[in-house]
């Protein structure tokens, strides 16, 4: 574990959830200190690293700098002139363009939510990270959520009195990669963390009165493990009851150790229909809890898959049922415009316009009922 020597300026890391696209990313931490995950490809080659209170208090500092500056030139509308920005810009460049550049999405956003960067900021000392969160609030004090990623490892190390300290300073949703509920899967995939260890670290979030959201791989466990992975998944889930459950499908980018694998054939990946019964199971298996479900990612199948539980389980199914029931080639052509982004719903598949973007695009592919998870594979690659 490696800490900063000298300032470089502001900085911000490579990713952030897709719940959190609007807000104003802050790296605390440098890449991922497990980086072991076979299915991720993010952060490979990188160490992981951990920034100075101070610096982390400069980029904060230059934020603020920058949003006071725009909003000065912003109308009561909350309207600016692109010459003004421009100039702006310009005038900034000689201390922080990044810094200014962050601070303009931020306020186009709306400025309401504050991402702490990279994979697992909670791995740093509690104080610090409290004087990070109190010294964001003292500067914003109108953002109404702070959230970080955290891994269930992590969580349980930190003492519960901690943790409500740290919810108290500000932090107040969590972003867990749960991504199984099951010990074969977890063990298959590296993950570092028993079913146990992550219902444990959910508990602990709630119990501090953080919102929690666990993200899950639906064909993560392949075609041996489907079916105990979406049972054991949805075990964990009803053990935790989350407030979110966030679907990310699995994708096997040629960078990925479990890509060796695949194409040696020690693991054999699911077609998207088996995914599909696989989500199918999970959902059906969901029960007693609260949570609301998200299919927030075009890697995602099923883009309006999305209700809170119970009340909406039956519509949520019925979507993947649908599909289910589908000819084989229509089934394709739906497939293949989901992840062209040409369809997003089955309603897009009466719409004429859409529909033949599609279908051009699967004669265009050559894609057949035989073919069409090796194209999808591939096109699924592309937003990794």
């Amino acid at each position: 574990m490696v800490k900063d020597e000298s300032y470089q300026g502001f900085e911000q890391g490579l990713i952030r959830p897709p719940s959190e696209a609007y807000s104003l990313l802050i790296r605390v931490t440098r890449n991922c200190p497990w980086n072991r995950c076979t299915f991720c490809p993010v952060y490979k080659g990188s160490r992981f690293s951990i920034r100075s209170v101070d610096h982390v208090k400069k980029d904060i500092d230059a934020i603020h700098k920058s949003v006071e500056m725009i909003r000065n030139m912003a109308d009561e509308f909350g309207r600016i002139h692109r010459t003004e920005i421009r100039e702006a810009a310009e005038n900034y460049e000689q201390s922080d363009p990044m810094a200014f550049n962050a601070a303009l999405n931020w306020f186009v956003g709306g400025m309401t939510s504050i991402f702490i960067q990279d994979a697992n900021s909670l791995i740093i000392k509690p104080n610090d990270l409290i004087e990070i969160l109190i010294h964001l609030k003292n500067r914003f004090p109108w953002v109404e959520r702070i959230t970080s990623y955290a891994r269930s490892h992590t969580i349980i190390r930190i003492k519960d009195s901690d943790l409500k300290d740290i919810k108290d300073a500000g932090l107040n949703r969590i972003h867990i990669g749960l991504e199984s509920g099951s010990d074969k899967v977890l063990k298959m995939a590296k993950k570092g963390v028993t079913k146990a260890t992550h219902v444990k670290a959910g508990l602990k979030v709630k119990k501090a009165g953080m919102e929690l959201s666990e993200y899950i791989m639906p064909g993560l466990g392949g075609r041996e493990y489907s079916k105990i992975h979406a049972l054991e998944t949805a075990d964990a889930l009803n053990q935790i009851n989350p407030d979110f459950i966030r679907l990310r499908t699995l994708a096997i980018p040629n960078s990925v150790e479990l890509f060796d694998d695949w194409e040696a054939g020690r693991f054999e990946k699911c077609t998207d229909l088996m995914m599909a019964k696989e989500i199918l199971l999970l959902i059906e298996s969901l029960n007693g809890i609260t949570s609301v479900v998200k299919s927030d990612h075009i890697l995602n199948l099923f883009e309006t898959l999305e209700g809170t539980l119970p009340q909406d389980k039956e519509s949520m199914l019925e979507i993947i049922r649908t599909f289910l029931a589908m000819e084989p080639e229509r089934q394709c052509v739906y497939q293949v415009g989901r992840r062209l982004g040409f369809i997003s719903s089955f309603s897009d598949m009466e719409n004429p316009t859409r529909l033949k973007k599609a279908e051009k695009a699967c004669r265009q592919f050559g894609v057949t009922a035989e073919n069409v998870d090796e194209v999808i594979d591939e096109l699924m690659k592309r937003f990794i």
